[in-house]
């Protein structure tokens, strides 16, 4: 909806092709700092196959397609999965697949959390042979546990304040003491519980009149969330987790973090927005999203009351809590496209804050990919999509709010069914070599007709390409100067 013309890809792509709709436009919405992150977001490529880009088994050119071709025809993919959904089996059928089991030669796995676990087990001995792939990373929770994304996410941003690095930079903050960062404030002030109960005690007494939010670190859906508004609420929370009835509470891990208590309200209603995420490789990072995503409303309207603290259809978004209150629309689902709040934004806020909003909606989004991808075993052999939960405060300021690692495929609606359809069948398109076997030998650079409602957030291969490029020519040199200024 924000499309553009081949002039302007080219001069943010470095290459004439479709400009994407959400970051186009960012080097204009997010002020950057130095040269690396001018051409951090990389660029989508106009054929692929050419060049350094092509090379390698599968890598993608008309030439290698056609070679592989023959191979794949002799090929029957078997394909696994652990979730019985028609939006898997049917995209998978519908590309000539059969179905196998686990303990048979497979070459596509859709698998839930412990399969992968099991399989990447030392124990288990499992070897994947070149022509296999599975949907999860090794270690994927390092990004969806919520203490975990929290620790790598200031993790990342302390080493990049050891290095001097400018997008570490500190401000002045008008909501909690000392300082923010001015780049990478993008997760609620969080703490580890029972880790940093102190240190959530300091915080709390220096805003006393704040509401905090508590989740457990290894569940979703909404199971186990409250909010609390006073000290002694979480110490008498506390004293009963540890009681004789609820043995298995005080072993686990929570989160608590300051509660964003000033959201952005339609129809007086809180919502969030669930947008899909895909990564093909952690190192490089290469990351897409998928354009289709949506806001999901509570069905009571926003109270800040105390009366309405415990009251999860006025605070929790969820699908899996909202849907059995009485004002849930089985219509709808609760749910608004992106694109219709774009649309309403653009008419009641304005084109340019609009943009401004869903710029940084994609840098926040590739900064928490940064944030972990040095601890992620990036295996050739794994994509993941990945559902980002974002909540949208009044000043249209987004706020990472969590990942999922296994976001739900099940359809509560018609279009809810139509969307999840259309984003399997676009992930295997993007994932998959040209050919359609899996190959960890391919490149992982789709053609810009395989992203479909997918869009480019950064390659750094493709960054580096580019980067390389420029150095080689002095013509080149003084355009990449120009794209960097845009940053500035």
């Amino acid at each position: 909806m924000y499309g553009g013309g081949g002039d302007a890809s080219t001069m943010y792509y470095g290459c004439a092709g479709p400009v994407s709709d959400w970051t186009q436009r960012i080097a204009s919405l997010q002020p950057t700092i130095d040269r690396s992150v001018a051409t951090m977001y990389g660029r989508l490529p106009a054929t692929v196959g050419t060049g350094a880009a092509g090379g390698g088994a599968g890598g993608g050119g008309a030439g290698g397609a056609g070679g592989n071709q023959q191979c794949h025809d002799r090929v029957k993919i078997g394909f696994c999965t652990d979730l019985d959904k028609s939006v898997l089996v049917n995209n998978f059928e519908k590309r000539g697949w059969h179905q196998v089991n686990g303990d048979d030669d497979w070459h596509f796995y859709w698998a839930g959390v412990q399969t992968c676990r099991n399989i990447f087990s030392v124990d288990s001995g499992y070897r994947m042979h070149d022509n296999q792939m599975i949907n999860h990373f090794p270690n994927h929770y390092e990004l969806s546990r919520k203490d975990l994304l929290v620790k790598n996410i200031k993790r990342y941003r302390k080493d990049l304040e050891r290095d001097g690095n400018p997008l570490a930079e500190k401000t002045e903050s008008n909501n909690s003491s000392g300082t923010r960062y001015l780049y990478l404030d993008f997760v609620p002030t969080t703490f580890v519980l029972p880790a940093d109960y102190n240190m959530f005690v300091e915080e709390y007494r220096k805003f006393p009149l704040s509401t905090w939010i508590m989740k457990p670190c290894g569940k979703s859906q909404g199971a186990g969330i409250f909010l609390i508004n006073k000290l002694s609420k979480l110490k008498k929370w506390s004293r009963e987790a540890k009681g004789p009835f609820h043995p298995q509470i005080a072993k686990e891990s929570y989160v608590i973090s300051r509660y964003i208590d000033n959201p952005l309200l339609i129809g007086g209603k809180k919502f969030d927005l669930r947008l899909y995420v895909l990564v093909a490789s952690f190192r490089p990072l290469k990351a897409y999203l998928f354009k289709q995503g949506f806001c999901r409303f509570c069905t009571v309207k926003y109270d800040t009351s105390v009366t309405e603290l415990d009251n999860m259809y006025v605070h929790l978004t969820n699908v899996s809590v909202q849907k059995h209150g009485g004002e849930y629309n089985t219509l709808h689902g609760g749910k608004w496209s992106v694109q219709n709040l774009a649309l309403y934004l653009e008419g009641t806020r304005g084109k340019e804050v609009t943009d401004r909003l869903f710029g940084a909606i994609s840098w926040l989004i590739v900064h928490s990919l940064r944030a972990v991808a040095p601890v992620m075993a990036s295996d050739r052999h794994c994509f993941e999509c990945y559902g980002y939960d974002i909540i949208i405060d009044n000043a249209l300021k987004p706020w990472l709010v969590e990942v999922n690692a296994s976001p739900s495929l099940t359809s509560t609606t018609v279009n809810d069914r139509i969307l999840k359809y259309k984003l399997i069948d676009n992930i295997l398109s993007v994932v998959l070599p040209p050919d359609g076997l899996p190959d960890v030998r391919w490149n992982k650079i789709p053609s810009a007709d395989a992203l479909g409602n997918f869009e480019l957030l950064i390659d750094e291969e493709l960054a580096a390409q580019d980067e390389a490029q420029n150095n080689s020519s002095s013509s080149s040199h003084v355009k990449s100067s120009k794209l960097s200024s845009r940053w500035k």
